[in-house]
């Protein structure tokens, strides 16, 4: 860069600022607008909420190899609702789950959702508090995304919702830190840049048949009715876990069933109800070959029977004479009759 002249007095000068409106370098000051003290057309607004964002959770949103699309586009409305929520690519499955610990440090995420696949069939999720735990894991079922229930409801993308959980929640000690669990996890921190301040609706954890059923529903403006937006999905607790993907078990479903059981009792019970037909069948040649009982000859059963009369036996020594086809019979009298005219007319 040239050194600046300098005045005569020795002092350099300095250069000029260049004007907001103007190129770079040198030009006449741009001229203040008719309009006054209005915002130019490019300036960012400022934000709505002037608040601090200070609950820095962000939540770390990816699966395993091996899944479908369903789980797919499930992971993907997942990530639209929960606009603290971050991506990543899928995990091997040679790799064990502790790495996830060190992928959420990277990532800058303390809270993870995690799917992982297993026969390309079954889908189990993953809820940890990373890195210190609990972690609890799920068996997914009843998969329903936002493209395939068109439902009518809708919300603003990046709005916050309410959460919504059964009383059962309050009342045993596992659910309680399950519930813990999915506040910390769901819920959108206030004034997250990327959230909206606004809250439209409402996530729901209900509890039926030992299982923990999700619903996303819009909250009506004008009778505060509620209308459902989707995805849905139903989460079976398998075990929950001291640490973060593994530690002390603290604890266990006694209702569980894993998918493989309820596949095997099927089988079995459709090869029993088989069984039992051929069973049937077999049991009905078997009376069919058995030899029928012979019942004793009742006295009184040809009580009223009357003997038929007895016609004489008439032997035939004679030929007897071939019948005569009447349409024939007929057909060579009119031959004749029809010889006579020809002969009577040729006589004439």
């Amino acid at each position: 860069m040239a050194a600046a002249k300098r005045k005569r007095g020795g002092a350099a000068t300095r250069p000029r600022k260049r004007a907001r409106g103007a190129p770079n370098g040198t030009g006449p000051p741009a001229k203040p607008s008719p309009q006054g003290e209005e915002r130019e057309e490019h300036s960012i607004p400022a934000p709505i909420s002037k608040g601090k964002w200070k609950n820095k959770e962000r939540v770390l949103i990816f699966s395993s190899r091996g899944i479908n699309f369903r789980t797919r586009h499930l992971m993907q409305d997942l990530r639209t609702l929960m606009p603290h929520s971050k991506a990543d690519t899928k995990m091997d499955r040679k790799d064990k789950l502790f790495v996830i610990n060190e992928i959420c440090e990277i990532k800058n995420c303390n809270k993870c959702i995690f799917f992982e696949a297993k026969k390309k069939q079954d889908l189990y999720m993953w809820l940890s508090n990373s890195p210190q735990g609990p972690s609890a894991k799920f068996l997914v079922q009843n998969i329903h995304t936002l493209a395939e229930l068109k439902m009518t409801g809708n919300c603003l993308r990046g709005s916050r919702p309410l959460l919504s959980f059964d009383p059962v929640f309050d009342q045993e000690p596992h659910y309680a830190l399950l519930k813990e669990l999915f506040i910390q996890i769901f819920s959108t921190p206030q004034y997250h840049p990327k959230s909206q301040p606004f809250v439209d609706h409402v996530f729901t954890f209900s509890i039926t048949d030992n299982r923990i059923w999700f619903r996303n529903y819009q909250i009506m403006e004008e009778d505060a009715a509620l209308v459902e937006i989707g995805p849905r999905f139903v989460l079976n607790l398998i075990k929950i876990f001291q640490g973060s993907f593994g530690g002390p078990t603290l604890y266990e479903n006694p209702h569980y069933q894993s998918p493989n059981m309820h596949r095997r009792m099927t089988r079995l019970a459709v090869a029993a109800k088989f069984r039992e037909k051929q069973q049937v069948k077999d049991l009905q040649k078997l009376r069919k070959k058995e030899e029928k009982t012979i019942i004793p000859e009742d006295p009184t059963e040809t009580v009223f029977e009357t003997p038929a009369e007895e016609k004489p036996l008439e032997i035939e020594l004679v030929k007897p004479e071939l019948k005569v086809n009447l349409k024939k019979k007929k057909k060579l009298f009119q031959r004749q009759r029809k010889r006579q005219k020809n002969l009577s007319r040729v006589g004439v």
